[in-house]
């Protein structure tokens, strides 16, 4: 018999999408841009938060 775990919470402050990668306008050597990757501070990349963090934030 399989075990359900209960959902996560989406972190409130990145709905989800906890990475993005920003693109700087330089160019490396070979051609490519330059990326920058930022992570959500409040759930430090995960795209999820705890049930007693996201009470206490909300």
């Amino acid at each position: 018999m399989p075990q359900h775990t209960p959902p996560r919470a989406i972190c409130g402050h990145c709905d989800g999408f906890p990475t993005v990668t920003i693109t700087t306008g330089n160019r490396t050597t070979d051609g490519q841009r330059e990326t920058a990757t930022a992570n959500c501070p409040a759930c430090h990349g995960t795209g999820h938060v705890r049930a007693s963090v996201k009470a206490v934030a909300a």
